[in-house]
């Protein structure tokens, strides 16, 4: 069956995946780029590439909330925005992304194509999981995002990054008391603790 995944996810010792004060100029928030370096470091260890690899093989679509997309939470005046990342995303499949303001579909360079789903975390599981054609999907974020999954109980498998910063406000991950995951594997290279964590099946 396929599987709703988060990968690469980064977090502060305090929890939180992104800083405070969110804007265009800081969309990660204060001092939130800080949770990415470890993934652009040029001397990543293999053990660290392990995990990163992880978060793309076998994926067929991604999901993504409107923020992660868009530099701030406007409405339809950013109807020109094409995302952070240039003509050519790296994505490379259907990207299916959460909003209250519709719009039509973005075709990319390199095979992804936006689409902009306004009925909710269901329906645009249901869209991603068909697009995949057998594959998993990939939950991209942000925070807010997959906190909605997660309470529904829909995420079966994250790799989080714990970097040793502390941001001290911001936005948090696990404010919804989710004990349903275990630990199935983990390394600590450079201070950083990857873990990946698989949805516990619990006896009926």
């Amino acid at each position: 069956m396929t599987k709703l995944r988060v990968h690469n996810f980064a977090l502060s010792l305090d929890g939180y995946a992104a800083g405070p004060d969110q804007s265009a100029k800081d969309p990660l928030g204060v001092r939130g780029e800080e949770l990415h370096e470890w993934m652009f470091a040029e001397d990543r260890d293999p053990a660290v590439d392990k995990f990163v690899d992880l978060g793309i093989a076998g994926i067929g679509a991604t999901i993504m909330g409107r923020n992660m997309f868009s530099p701030t939470r406007r409405t339809r005046d950013e109807d020109s925005w094409t995302g952070w990342w240039g003509p050519n995303p790296p994505f490379h499949h259907p990207v299916f992304v959460l909003t209250h303001h519709p719009r039509p579909s973005i075709t990319m360079d390199g095979g992804t194509t936006f689409h902009f789903v306004d009925q909710g975390i269901d329906t645009a599981l249901a869209l991603a999981r068909d697009a995949a054609g057998g594959q998993d999907v990939r939950l991209a974020g942000g925070a807010a995002t997959i906190r909605q999954y997660l309470r529904a109980g829909l995420v079966d498998e994250m790799h989080l990054a714990v970097v040793p910063v502390l941001l001290g406000a911001g936005e948090r991950l696990f404010d919804d008391g989710v004990t349903d995951f275990e630990c199935a594997e983990s390394i600590t290279v450079d201070s950083i603790a990857h873990m990946r964590l698989v949805k516990t099946i619990r006896p009926s």
